[in-house]
């Protein structure tokens, strides 16, 4: 997610007393599992791979978590559609959303997929090869921080749930850790790779100067040490509060392990699409649990089919469908049956074009669910279960 931002007050932890007492209100489902998505399990794997397993094992197995990716990946950018444009008309035009968070749901879901299809539509239209390539530098920008930012919403989640919360003072140090790593590794990329094939268009870099990065560089290791001194700090004066391990973990993966295990080998890379959906998983579908639980059910509604297990069942299915028809279903079909110059764009110009458009609406849209003034986030994803 781009970001499951500062949700981190403790008005979102709500005032069940009962809640204090139970063990399984800590997680989002269990310790293992939390450690295990949210960040433990990539640290796992592509530590193994990098300095133990035989270097012939690093394909088989990054095209193995590929594979798995389109299972896991898709439906994590679906089921942002799904609970972003669930009741829209209310949460961007009605009177009981405040209204600045009005504002960010219109811009978010009406300004940028509107600026997102003309900017695409000219630059096709035009047969600018140019302005895509520089389009898919700038979808690479958004969604670099959307890895970063996740990884910081995720240590905060976690500390919310230990209810061992981060000071205003930590969150800064933390956030602005997280931008500045991102910043330098966009930085670095471009002033290194100046062209990437992305769907048969070649990404175009944008000139940055070394000296730059340097400074960049410079700025990401002091911010790094205030990183770890705001993580230091909280694990020290917990007051018997449990530390925040597997955000932690999500933490250093999304921001240090997924942006440079590229360096080791490019292959792992491919990996790492795969934790990233499973990190954001683990939050939606706690959140898609607790609102399925929480929803009132009239006397008509008794029956299994309106059971919260099973609305769930069909949240999760509806979000495998529509990740697989965004992707793959409707792209590959319009690229077959709509002419255009294949010399020129090549054969995938759909698929390139819905890759483009998901990756970078989804950080917009993000930014705006995942906010602590969101009521529906606070309602439902610390909730009791």
């Amino acid at each position: 997610m781009s970001t499951v931002t500062e949700i981190a007050s403790s008005t979102t932890l709500g005032t069940d007393a009962h809640r204090e007492t139970r063990d399984d209100a800590r997680y989002l489902f269990n310790p293992v599992v939390d450690f295990l998505c949210l960040g433990g399990g990539s640290l796992i794997v592509l530590a193994t791979l990098a300095m133990a397993a035989p270097k012939s094992w690093i394909a088989p197995v990054s095209m193995v978590a590929f594979l798995l990716a389109h299972v896991v990946n898709n439906p994590h950018f679906a089921h942002s559609y799904q609970i972003f444009y669930r009741g829209y008309a209310a949460k961007a035009f009605g009177w009981a959303t405040p209204a600045p968070l009005r504002a960010r749901y219109i811009i978010a879901g009406i300004i940028v997929p509107v600026l997102l299809v003309a900017f695409f539509g000219i630059a096709v239209a035009r047969g600018n090869i140019m302005l895509l390539g520089a389009g898919i530098n700038i979808m690479g920008f958004f969604v670099g921080w959307h890895y970063v930012k996740q990884g910081y919403g995720m240590i905060i989640v976690d500390s919310v749930l230990k209810k061992n919360l981060f000071s205003t003072a930590e969150k800064r140090a933390l956030l602005i850790n997280a931008y500045a790593v991102w910043a330098t590794s966009w930085l670095y990329i471009n002033h290194t790779v100046k062209t990437s094939n992305f769907w048969g268009l070649e990404s175009i870099a944008f000139d940055v100067p070394l000296p730059l990065v340097i400074v960049s560089g410079a700025l990401t290791m002091l911010s790094s040490i205030g990183a770890l001194i705001a993580i230091a700090h909280r694990r020290r004066y917990a007051t018997g509060r449990p530390f925040p391990v597997a955000g932690a973990a999500a933490y250093i993966a999304s921001l240090y392990v997924w942006l440079l295990v590229g360096r080791v080998d490019p292959m792992l890379l491919l990996i790492v699409p795969l934790f990233h959906s499973l990190q954001y998983l683990v939050v939606v579908w706690r959140f898609e649990l607790n609102r399925q639980n929480a929803r009132p059910r009239s006397d008509n509604q008794t029956q299994a089919w309106h059971a919260p297990a099973v609305r769930f069942t069909l949240f999760a299915v509806m979000g495998l469908f529509l990740g697989y028809m965004v992707f793959w279903g409707l792209p590959t079909f319009l690229d077959r049956i709509v002419g255009y110059d294949k010399a020129l764009f090549g054969g995938t110009l759909f698929l390139f074009l819905f890759y483009n458009f998901i990756n970078v609406h989804h950080y917009f849209m993000d930014n705006v669910m995942w906010r602590p003034e969101n009521p529906e986030i606070g309602r439902h994803l610390f909730t009791s279960r």
